[in-house]
């Protein structure tokens, strides 16, 4: 689980924000425990955690470092999404314990119409059917994930992507739109009314 981001958007690292009265971190942790995960790598600036990176995929590496030998799978889950429900971190462990994937990501339906701008003006109109968010935890094969890391240069939007750079397939599994993701310090009102 990675804690280490500057939380540039947020004004502050968001993973000590206060929710509910537990800071984010914790709810994220004993989310992905509930869920069924055997244990917890925390990264970050937090009890017990292993120090971060610059970049997120930077942290994500230094967890996978200190993941048993005999690991196979693999979820790698954010702070900043501390209400994953633990049917959530089930069903993205239970489609990768499939066999027949690298990875597996939770996704949610694009709500909104989305347009492409550029200088202001609107380009097209993109077609929302094939579109989704994609959320964490996302569950992956240990070593395609670790071969990806080592494989794939520069910086990366999610674990998911380097996977599928290097050649992988990632499935999808239903998300949950209450796992949102606090970016902005607003976010938090809104995961305190859904509490």
């Amino acid at each position: 689980m990675v804690a280490a981001g500057a939380g540039r958007r947020f004004g502050a690292p968001k993973h000590d924000s206060s929710l509910g009265g537990r800071p984010l971190w914790q709810w994220a942790r004993d989310a992905l425990l509930a869920g069924g995960a055997s244990g917890v790598v925390l990264v970050g600036p937090v009890p017990g955690g292993v120090p971060g990176g610059d970049r997120r995929r930077d942290s994500v590496a230094a967890g996978l470092a200190e993941l048993p030998a005999a690991a196979a799978t693999v979820l790698v889950h954010d702070a900043a999404r501390p209400l994953a429900g633990t049917d959530l971190v089930a069903r993205v462990a239970e489609r990768l314990h499939e066999g027949d994937v690298d990875g597996v990501v939770p996704v949610v339906a694009v709500r909104d119409t989305i347009k492409e701008v550029a200088a202001g003006r609107v380009v097209r109109t993109v077609d929302r059917s094939r579109l989704a968010s994609v959320q964490t935890p996302q569950g992956f094969r240990l070593a395609a994930l670790r071969a990806a890391h080592d494989s794939i240069t520069g910086d990366a939007p999610d674990d998911a992507w380097l996977v599928e750079q290097a050649g992988g397939t990632v499935a999808t599994v239903p998300g949950d739109p209450r796992n949102l993701k606090v970016t902005y310090p607003d976010d938090l009102a809104v995961l305190a009314a859904l509490l």
